[in-house]
This record gives structure tokens, C-alpha cells and sequence, in this order.
């Protein structure tokens, strides 16, 4: 259990000061019913769906900053441009892991990740970007780990304890879209 213990799973006996800290009885009797749903226990309680549909959201971001590393990284022409090019897929490459952590997620959640190509962008928190210019590309790139930053904090702020396992997951995936801003913005500069 999670040092967040979740007030669903735990409860506190004040009166009873020699019994401290005790699991809810009911709470493990129900984790023993429903099997088919895997992972999916009664203590995600009402969020489980919104959590879903904030992943799909963010599943959908991760896909379009693939798609826009990628043709950065095809179409970057200029003196700096191998090297900047070289990280684009770096960076694409990583964006596909979160892509696929969110999409794993999903399913545990007892979700469908969506991958449809015409919902993409309507659901995706940042832009497709098609510059020919340099540091146009490093420009959009920059604006979109920016937003990605943004949504991620938000999703970690609205999930709090309600799901610990997700929560992880997207301070993990946070931490990389910090390490990107951080060297898109060193390029922006140079």
C-alpha cells in the first residue's frame, strides 16, 4: 500500500489507540470477487472512467508529437541540423515509450486506448507542426513539451490518490518532458 494510503482501503481507530492503523475487511472481501477484471479493484471507485479518458487524451498528445518529432527529424536541413535531426528521433523514440505506457495503462485500467487517426488531434493537447525552417521546428517542439508539461502537472494534481499507480506513471513520464523543454530551450538560445 502506498505511503498515500487511500481512504477507501485504510481505516483509522482512534478509540481503539492499541489497534492503529487497520485494512478494510470489506474492502479485501471485494478484491476477491470480480476476477475477470484483473487489476480493476472497487477501491478506483467513480474516477477509473475519467481516468481513462484523461490516458486517451494523452495517449492521442503522445502520437501527434511522434508524428511531428518524426517528419522534424526527416525534413531538418541546415549546418546544425544532423545533430538537432538526430535528437528529434531520440525524443520521438521516447515519446512512443509514453505512448505505450499510457496505452498498457489503459488496458489495466479495464479501458480501450484509442488510437484512431481521425481523433487524434481534436483529442491531442499539442499541434502537428510541419516547418521546413530549423528553428521554427525547435520553436514548436518547445511549445508543445511546454503543454505537454501543463497537462501532465494538471492529471497528477486531479488524480492525487485516487489512482497511485497512474500517478507514478505520469511523474515519470513529466520528468522526461522536462528533460525535453529543457534541451529544446539550450537550442533556442544557441
Amino acid at each position: 500500500m502506498s505511503a498515500n494510503k487511500e481512504a477507501s482501503n485504510v481505516k483509522s481507530s482512534p478509540a481503539n489507540a492499541g489497534e492503529g492503523l487497520q485494512l478494510d475487511k470489506q474492502a479485501l472481501s471485494n478484491a476477491k470477487k470480480s476476477l475477470d477484471q484483473g487489476a480493476v479493484v472497487p477501491s478506483y471507485g467513480p474516477w477509473r472512467e475519467d481516468i481513462i479518458r484523461l490516458l486517451n487524451d494523452s495517449l492521442a498528445t503522445e502520437l501527434v508529437c511522434v508524428m511531428r518529432y518524426k517528419r522534424h527529424h526527416f525534413t531538418a536541413k541546415g549546418l546544425a541540423s544532423p545533430k538537432i535531426a538526430e535528437e528529434f528521433m531520440v525524443h520521438a523514440l521516447e515519446e512512443t515509450a509514453h505512448g505505450d505506457q499510457i496505452a498498457e495503462r489503459i488496458v489495466q485500467l479495464g479501458g480501450e486506448p484509442d488510437f484512431s487517426p481521425a481523433r487524434l488531434l481534436e483529442r491531442s493537447h499539442a499541434d502537428y507542426d510541419a516547418s521546413t525552417d530549423l528553428k521554427a521546428m525547435i520553436r514548436a517542439n518547445l511549445i508543445a513539451e511546454r503543454v505537454a508539461i501543463e497537462a501532465y502537472t494538471q492529471m497528477i494534481h486531479l488524480i492525487g490518490d485516487k489512482d497511485s499507480t497512474t500517478r507514478r506513471m505520469l511523474e515519470g513520464i513529466l520528468s522526461q518532458e522536462q528533460e525535453h523543454a529543457d534541451e529544446l530551450s539550450d537550442w533556442m538560445a544557441d
